[in-house]
């Protein structure tokens, strides 16, 4: 008897994103980050797996066309109820447009799985209004998100207020593209401005690689960590460590003891290239909606 196959056909959007965030804690070693072979002291394997449950119901809102804006926020709500933290909002800041733009595509096909594109994604950002902006600020209502100072001028809109950025985000008619347009070097709010550009390039990576999805994806986010310093590490971290981590992944790449060091490392310093992961699981997720299997 043949395996049953398991490709986009037989998922909905909606079910490939939870796939995404699931593989993306059951993919190792992927350095830095809470993954099946470890956890941090603060956070651990099931609430990952809590929070890919958690967020369901809004991936779901997301494919039966909700606004983007509301499924997101209560994406983010739902991750943060099951899980009791912040695990994946970065992902999910990624997912929820990209799942849209399958569900708007559902029943075309490039004959492996559901035919996304670049200009799909690109299409759903550009359709964002004033209403999505304001429920993303609602969003930082439900966790503790690490983020930037607020690029100048930008004072009344610092996520970090809230729903009390919601007034400025109204006063000045900001769509919620426009507000991440804004967001000076968030490598998420980039995947936004750029029709998802390192997203999709990742997802050729994954497809193109060999063995287990688990192992490709491993490899993926060592492979984009060694060509993209991460955001969240700049973030929390400063620039130099950035850097530093993006050489040594660089060096690392390809020989798995150096992985395996590295993965040690920064795990013990206690730095996680968080935003790297986010790409990568929406990139798992296109490779899903294109024909990958598990």
């Amino acid at each position: 008897m043949n395996p049953p196959k398991s490709g986009a056909g037989e998922r909905s959007p909606a079910a490939n994103a939870r796939l995404a965030l699931l593989l993306d804690v059951a993919a190792a070693p992927k350095p830095g980050n809470v993954d099946r072979d470890h956890d941090h002291a603060d956070l651990r394997i099931e609430h990952f797996l809590a929070g890919a449950v958690g967020a369901a119901p809004g991936l779901r809102r997301a494919a039966a066309g909700a606004p983007v804006g509301m499924a997101f926020e209560r994406a983010v709500a739902g991750m943060a109820r099951r899980a009791g933290t912040n695990t994946q909002f970065g992902s999910l800041l990624l997912l929820v447009p990209l799942v849209r733009a399958a569900a708007d595509c559902e029943g075309e096909s490039d004959g492996d799985g559901r035919s996304l594109s670049p200009g799909d994604a690109a299409d759903v950002v550009a359709a964002t209004t004033v209403a999505d902006a304001a429920d993303f600020y609602r969003a930082f209502e439900h966790v503790d998100v690490a983020v930037d100072d607020p690029p100048p001028g930008m004072d009344a809109l610092d996520a970090r207020r809230g729903a009390d950025a919601i007034p400025a985000v109204r006063e000045r008619e900001l769509t919620l593209a426009e507000i991440l347009a804004r967001s000076e070097g968030d490598g998420n709010a980039r995947e936004w401005a750029t029709g998802f550009e390192r997203t999709f390039e990742t997802a050729r990576t994954i497809a193109d690689g060999d063995g287990p999805l688990p192992d490709r994806i491993a490899r993926a986010f060592v492979d984009r960590l060694a060509r993209t310093e991460d955001t969240l590490v700049r973030t929390v971290h400063g620039p130099d460590v950035a850097a530093a981590v993006r050489e040594r992944a660089a060096e690392a790449r390809g020989d798995p003891d150096a992985v395996a060091e590295l993965d040690a490392d920064l795990v013990d310093a206690g730095i996680n290239p968080g935003t790297t992961a986010d790409l990568v699981t929406a990139a798992t997720f296109v490779a899903l909606e294109r024909g990958v299997e598990v």
